[in-house]
């Protein structure tokens, strides 16, 4: 690091308000949640809205289930593999120009769903959808990281996560109430629509060197990013057994929220016999209760680990073992009021270690791969998580039904409880070595 380099970090810390105040603003921050969120939102109605259109699909092109879960697990997949080379493309390439040429590539591949004619076609544009989507997560995240205090980021983490779940909410109940009253090809049609004015809204307000004005004072020490070319080898994504253990924990459990978003429409118009637009709000009522819990288990995530950084790891773990006993209970039950209290209360804490599983990766790996790093975190929540829970219970239904199916897939969170305590014995060793790298 060059001489000027060090001058310039060690005033704003000797007097960060002195040197922050000419060019940060409370607004802009807020600005940059919200598009980014806006656009998160986006992505997960593109991707979810094929949800709520399953019964129609199966019955205008005679597909299986197996077929169907494909259709959702192709995007999850293209994301998974294409997330850390396209997030490590973002940290190179700029991450406001990155974010707004994702966001227009999975819009128009999401009118390309609208005009599909077969399932070949619909396949082609859903794996288009996913290439779009493949590193907003990460980069987006780290946007969001890079304008907040630091002391914020499991809060950050959950509520921007969570904007997955909201987003397949308003996939999943819009699309089945388009679906019904104008025809499946309009469900893809309007959310394709907003996610093109989403992405020239921020083509408008935001940019790289406004993200570099406006970074907190509390990461410029961490991230000489914007000042100096040096940044951290790419061994260090994976350089200590407990980052390797939040990957794993945190996409594991994910297989648990991929099947409820991918298959709740069905399970309930299955279930219960209901008519697709109202298997869709009914469902769209549990996407919203694991988004809600996404945020408050990351608020209450940061409150409790304050001052111990290690009790992250403790409430993920609180987390997914609620998850494990409370979803299969509820799905034992027969279809009734006390089955859908038990889902919903499993569903409110199934993606609760979202948001510490990202703190966790924030806090052992560099600052100045944070995005390539979340690439990583999206890869394993991807290939675990939301690929392979949606095809499995696909190819599980076509066996032995979709409510059998169900029955099997909170089990899962057996090897996320493993996977978490390992990863908290080794998180004292791993933090102090993750440290001696970002030093070195």
């Amino acid at each position: 690091m060059s001489t000027q380099v060090r001058d310039a970090i060690a005033t704003k810390r000797r007097s960060p308000t002195l040197v922050a105040a000419p060019t940060r603003s409370r607004v802009f921050p807020l600005l940059v949640f919200i598009l980014t969120f806006g656009l998160l939102l986006s992505d997960y109605m593109s991707r979810q809205v094929l949800s709520a259109v399953f019964p129609l699909l199966k019955v205008e092109w005679s597909l299986t289930d197996t077929q169907l879960g494909s259709l959702t697990s192709i995007v999850a997949l293209t994301v998974g593999l294409l997330a850390v080379p396209l997030s490590l493309l973002g940290d190179r390439w700029g991450r406001s120009k990155a974010i707004i040429s994702m966001g227009a590539l999975w819009s128009l591949a999401t009118l390309g769903c609208a005009i599909a004619a077969n399932y070949q076609h619909m396949m082609l544009a859903r794996f288009f959808i996913g290439l779009g989507e493949a590193a907003y997560g990460s980069v987006g995240l780290a946007v969001v990281l890079m304008v907040f205090a630091p002391t914020k980021r499991a809060s950050l983490t959950g509520a921007f996560m969570a904007g997955g779940s909201f987003g397949s909410v308003l996939g999943v109940f819009l699309g089945g109430i388009l679906a019904v009253q104008l025809g499946w090809r309009w469900s893809f049609a309007v959310m394709a629509f907003v996610g093109l004015v989403l992405v020239a809204l921020y083509w408008l307000f935001v940019n790289d060197r406004k993200l570099a004005d406006h970074q907190h004072p509390g990461n410029i020490p961490a991230e000489p990013v914007a000042a100096a070319p040096q940044r951290a080898k790419l061994r260090t994504l994976v350089s200590t057994p407990a980052v390797i253990c939040a990957y794993l924990g945190s996409g594991l459990q994910l297989f648990v929220v991929g099947a409820l978003f991918a298959w709740m429409p069905s399970y309930l118009g299955r279930a219960y016999h209901l008519a697709p637009n109202k298997a869709a709000i009914g469902a769209a009522a549990f996407i919203l209760l694991m988004g809600a819990g996404m945020i408050l288990c990351g608020m209450v995530t940061d409150r409790l680990t304050r001052h111990r950084p290690i009790r992250k790891w403790t409430s993920a773990l609180v987390y997914a073992s609620l998850s494990l006993v409370l979803l299969p209970l509820g799905f034992a039950q027969g279809p009734g009021t006390l089955q859908l209290v038990l889902i919903g209360a499993g569903a409110f804490f199934a993606a609760g270690t979202t948001g510490p599983a990202g703190a966790m990766v924030a806090n052992l790996t560099p600052a100045s791969i944070r995005s390539t790093a979340f690439g990583t975190l999206t890869l394993a929540n991807n290939l675990l998580g939301l690929a392979a829970g949606p095809l499995v219970v696909g190819i599980l239904a076509d066996r032995m039904g979709l409510v059998g199916a169900m029955k099997i897939v909170p089990f899962i969170s057996v090897l996320v409880i493993v996977a978490l305590v390992i990863g908290r014995r080794a998180y004292p060793s791993s933090i102090r070595r993750a440290g001696d790298i970002a030093s070195a």
